[in-house]
This record gives structure tokens, sequence and C-alpha cells, in this order.
């Protein structure tokens, strides 16, 4: 196996042919009523339930996904039970073959930083085994270098925010600096992060968070970062499609994974879905979202050369 994310990230898309990461993202109300029935409304009941809808997701998904996305708030709302649950889906997921991206957005500086990526980083060797996780960059240099430093020690990956999806993201992200947005600073940094451990696959494991919903961007940051995997949000209920994501694809289909949670999640909720499976198959209504995903981005990406010689 290879021994960085980014290379072990690259021999699972290849794989599968599939670029596509589930976000679990779990919300009480719209679970499956015989989940939601068979439970209590107290925190230990709402913890096992999400337990249960994650890791029958992960069981429909796991052929078909390199990775899933497990948010850590959902969880960290639940106190307690709902981190025990979480530490389950996660130890479920590496059962199953995935790669697991935390979702959490963590930053400080010195010593906590530090505390932060030992806690998360690392499979097998970290209290969460996350193989990567989410960091925000705004606290400057000095916070990202103990999530750098950790993540290379253990092989594990970072997503450094650097162009999200939801629409306030501008107020800072868009502001104008020596000639330049923020986010597009953000970026050549990350890019010489990403440049500086590349691995065999051509990518390090430094990579950057770019929304779909901003397409021109998109492309703009694929060009800017040709070192650093995208992880690509927005896709689905956000309003990003297959289209949009196109710009975050290099030329032999990789350096993008996109994320896709209530749309898979919630498929059975979803009109196409919801009549020919229903809320009691809601599972196979998850394949089949994450399965038409995939043709999806096969037909409009060049993702669809994925795996070709």
């Amino acid at each position: 196996m290879p021994s960085s994310f980014a290379d072990r990230l690259a021999e699972a898309v290849r794989r599968l042919g599939s670029p596509v990461v589930v976000g679990l993202d779990p919300r009480w109300e719209e679970l499956p009523e015989a989940l939601r029935s068979r439970r209590g409304n107290n925190y230990e009941s709402k913890a096992a339930a999400y337990g249960i809808f994650c890791r029958e997701v992960i069981d429909v998904v796991a052929p078909l996904v390199p990775a899933v996305k497990p948010q850590a708030a959902f969880f960290e709302e639940l106190g307690p039970p709902g981190m025990t649950a979480l530490a389950e889906v996660i130890a479920h997921a590496h059962a199953r073959g995935l790669l697991v991206i935390v979702d959490g957005k963590r930053n400080d500086i010195g010593s906590t930083a530090t505390a932060y990526a030992r806690g998360y980083l690392g499979r097998g060797q970290s209290a969460w085994n996350a193989d990567a996780l989410t960091v925000s960059p705004y606290l400057g240099d000095d916070s990202l270098v103990p999530f750098v430093d950790v993540a290379h020690e253990r092989g594990a990956g970072l997503f450094v925010l650097v162009k999200t999806s939801n629409p306030g993201g501008g107020m800072l992200q868009d502001i104008v600096s020596d000639g330049q947005p923020l986010y597009r600073r953000v970026a050549e940094h990350v890019e010489q992060l990403a440049a500086g451990a590349a691995g065999d696959c051509g990518y390090g494991s430094i990579g950057a968070v770019v929304g779909a919903t901003y397409p021109a961007q998109l492309a703009e940051l694929r060009a800017a970062m040709p070192h650093a995997w995208l992880l690509v949000p927005g896709y689905g209920s956000q309003g990003g499609t297959a289209a949009d994501v196109a710009g975050g694809f290099d030329e032999g289909g990789l350096g993008a994974i996109v994320n896709n949670s209530r749309g898979i999640l919630f498929a059975y909720r979803r009109p196409e879905y919801a009549e020919r499976f229903g809320a009691v198959r809601w599972q196979a209504a998850a394949e089949a979202a994450t399965l038409d995903m995939i043709a999806q981005l096969r037909a409009e990406t060049r993702a669809g050369r994925l795996g070709q010689a």
C-alpha cells in the first residue's frame, strides 16, 4: 500500500474509477422513520441511530467510492454518546476499505494545534484514526505547521479551506490584497506545501477545499495548485453539478474528489428515488444516487478518463 495519503487516495480513485466522496452528515429530522420511531429522543438514542444509519450507508457505498467524510459537528452535537458513535463509524469505514476524511475544520496555534493534529491524524496512530482532516488557515502559517508536520510524519492528509462553497465565504476570501484575492494567497501557500512533498501520483498530501458553487474559481485554483488534491463540496443539495466541477480535474481525470452528503444520504426523500425505493429501501436509494453521481461525473468531466491507458 502506498505510504502517503495522496498516493493512497490516487490508488483508490483509479481502482474504482470514481472521485466521489460520501459526506456523513446525519440529521435527526431527515433519518428514515423506521430508525427514529424505535429510538428515544435523548442523546444516547439519537447517537445510536446515527451510528446505525452511517454504518448502513457505508455498507452500500464502500464498493463504489474511495472515501467518506464524516462531519464531526453532527456527532459533537450529541455530546459523549455522539463522539462514541463517530469513533464507531470511522472504524466501520476502515473495516470496509474506505479512507476517512474527518470534516472538523480545526485550527489553533502552538501546542494546541499539535494536540488537535496528534488526536485526529493517522490511522492506527491517533485516537480518532482519521486518514485526513479539514483545517482552517486563518490563524496563519504557524497554525498550519503543526498539522502539516504530523500529517507528513504519519502519512496522513490535510484539506485546507481555500474557496468554500457557502455564499458568505467571499466576505473574507475574496478581499483583494496586493492585487489578488485572499483565497489566491492561501492557494499559493497550499501549493507550496503540497509540492514540497509530492507523492508518486504527482500530488502532495496537503490539499485544498474548493467549492463546486464557484466553477470559474475552481478551474482557476486547479491551475494555481497543480500539486494539491482538491476536495470539492457543494455538489447536489447546494446546487453544484457535474459540469460545475469539471474544472477541478487534471487531464487524466485525477486531482479532485467531489463530496455529496444530503443528496446521497437522504436520496430516499428525493422524488426521483422516492417512487422507486420509498423510505423502507432507503439504503438502495443511497446506492442508486451514488451510482448516478459517478455516471454523471464520468460523462461530463475528465473523471471519465480514470483507468484508461
